[in-house]
């Protein structure tokens, strides 16, 4: 069944970069605006006469909270007319219509098995969301790694955030690697990073999410599938 139509209020936005942006969205109806960490909300922008071509669908990036507010991480694409709406028309207060939440990319409960949460880009998105929920509730789990691919430090989302993250929270393990840009942390691409990870470890079991463009998800199921994993131990969503 189709969700409602909704609005959301655009209450702030936040550059984190030259071409990524937060955006929080408030929910004025319904009272309680819930959903689960890993899923999505659809845009109807004023972009094209089509309204297949005006929808556009960007993951949640903090787990509900109860404040009837969301947060997106979204990226401003060179030939994007999504993308230049939202940053180049939206402003504090604006309107938008959408759809949500939607979506099953979500934690599989209860967690038995250590995690590895694989990203590039903006697909850091839903695990944000999924690390907050394992925290904010409480959830038994075992170790959980973000690996997280991008090309200079400057493109690190949240850096900070879960440098702290990881400082504070003995289970959780922050693995940033660059693929364009030399200094002291990992170097190249995330498939190098589980695949050491998974060799170094005693444990084999894992659950595997992964989150980006459609060739590293491709990849990475590729060598993930060569290591002996099943593929119900692999959930993915795809960007793009």
């Amino acid at each position: 069944m189709l969700l409602p139509w909704r609005t959301g209020i655009v209450e702030k936005f936040e550059n984190l970069t030259a071409h990524t942006r937060r955006f929080w969205i408030r929910v004025p109806e319904p009272e309680s605006f819930d959903y689960k960490a890993g899923q999505f909300v659809t845009f109807d922008l004023p972009i094209h006469e089509r309204p297949n071509k005006r929808l556009r669908s960007y993951s949640i990036a903090n787990a509900a909270d109860g404040s009837n507010s969301f947060e997106l991480l979204i990226v401003q694409l060179p030939d994007g007319a999504g993308s230049k709406y939202l940053f180049e028309e939206i402003q504090i207060g604006s309107e938008l219509k959408f759809r949500g939440p939607q979506g099953v990319f979500l934690l599989h409960q209860p967690i038995i098995k250590p995690i590895y949460f694989i990203c590039t880009g903006t697909g850091v998105a839903p695990f944000r969301a999924m690390l907050q929920e394992i925290r904010q509730k409480g959830l038994e789990h075992h170790d959980l790694h973000l690996i997280f691919g991008t090309r200079t430090q400057e493109d690190l989302l949240y850096r900070a955030e879960f440098e702290k993250m990881q400082q504070e929270w003995p289970s959780f393990h922050y693995h940033p690697v660059l693929s364009r840009e030399e200094w002291s942390g990992k170097k190249g691409y995330v498939h190098e990073v589980y695949e050491e990870l998974i060799a170094q470890s005693e444990n084999k079991e894992a659950s595997f999410y992964l989150c980006g463009w459609k060739n590293m998800i491709d990849e990475a199921r590729t060598k993930l599938a060569a290591l002996g994993y099943d593929k119900k131990d692999v959930h993915f969503e795809i960007y793009g």
